[in-house]
């Protein structure tokens, strides 16, 4: 089995017009950090969300993976609503996208979880 990155922790401040996202992904033994600042606007939270992600993963990586966040969204699917990223990396031709299901209200974790889907063979790989 493949050792993936996990969600451990997400924090959000907001200071001002200010709003800064930290995701925290566990690795193994250890825990990698990732942040992210930008508009406290509700729009702005997935892709604020989702940088986050990716530079927690680059962390991981120790700087293998240069990886920027194209797209963001959710959507309903049937009776589901998901978190869908589209990610892209230097390291890979074509685009890389995940997705996940938003359980219990919580879109944070979801877009998080859809970052590390589209990433995870990528990462796996760059390792």
């Amino acid at each position: 089995m493949k050792l993936r990155p996990a969600l451990a922790q997400f924090e959000e401040t907001t200071e001002g017009d200010e709003t800064r996202v930290k995701v925290i992904l566990a690795w193994g033994e250890e825990m990698f950090e990732g942040t992210s600042v930008g508009s406290v606007a509700a729009s702005a939270r997935p892709r604020l969300i989702g940088e986050a992600t990716l530079r927690a993963v680059e962390a991981i990586s120790n700087g293998k993976l240069q990886l920027d966040l194209a797209a963001v969204a959710t959507t309903d699917l049937g009776a589901s609503r998901i978190a869908i990223a589209q990610v892209h990396s230097a390291a890979a031709p074509g685009a890389l996208v995940g997705s996940a299901v938003i359980h219990e209200n919580s879109p944070e974790k979801a877009t998080a979880r859809a970052v590390l889907d589209a990433i995870n063979r990528h990462l796996e790989v760059a390792l």
